[in-house]
């Protein structure tokens, strides 16, 4: 199969708590087709306010009280599945996507999204399992250790393998309960994490 060179651009916003916005300064840029040279779209230009803005959605997702945070840890297996599935669905889009983005061939573009598939699959499977041990001591003492959630994950991906990378790091993130804020290559437009931000917010 080729790829898609007339592959919609559905998303050019920033997505923050649940919903797309404008960069708080307004600005955006441009995003090259390396192939060609040809503008494939133009971006909104976050910069530290737009961090801040994130950040903050984030750790107000992973407050004790919160939605995610009371997410059985075997519904955030679920959902990490359920994100994997439609990567899976809608893999010849994001690799076609992927190909215009980064220059990179088709075949290699494909073996990134299922690759990121495959990923998301073995985290999803370790989300009910991460837990902490029952430690042998002397006398009437009980000791165990207990693993939890460390908070707001921050990950910054590469250009040129940035869907496979992000969902290595996503997913174990996520099946343990944390929550995340990405800020992707300004180099491309590759928009599958946006995929991801519709799924596990509730």
């Amino acid at each position: 199969m080729n790829p898609d060179r007339d592959v919609e651009i559905k998303y050019t916003k920033i997505f923050i708590n649940n919903e797309f916005v404008d960069s708080v300064s307004g600005k955006t840029f441009e995003t090259i087709n390396p192939s060609n040279g040809r503008v494939i779209t133009r971006l909104q230009e976050g910069d530290r306010h737009d961090i801040d803005k994130a950040v903050a959605a984030a750790r107000n997702a992973f407050k004790r009280d919160s939605v995610w945070r009371k997410t059985d840890a075997s519904k955030r297996g679920k959902l990490i599945n359920k994100l994997a599935d439609l990567i899976e669905r809608d893999s010849h889009y994001l690799a076609s996507l992927e190909t215009i983005d980064s220059g990179k061939p088709y075949r290699g573009s494909l073996y990134d999204v299922l690759g990121s598939v495959a990923y998301l699959r073995y985290y999803a499977g370790w989300a009910d399992k991460v837990c902490g041990k029952t430690i042998p001591v002397d006398g009437p003492n009980f000791a165990y250790s207990r693993l939890e959630p460390m908070g707001v994950c921050g990950f910054i991906t590469p250009w040129n393998a940035e869907m496979l990378t992000l969902m290595s790091k996503l997913g174990p993130a996520l099946a343990t309960g944390n929550t995340v804020v990405v800020k992707p290559a300004e180099q491309v437009i590759h928009k599958s994490f946006i995929t991801i931000y519709k799924i596990v917010n509730f």
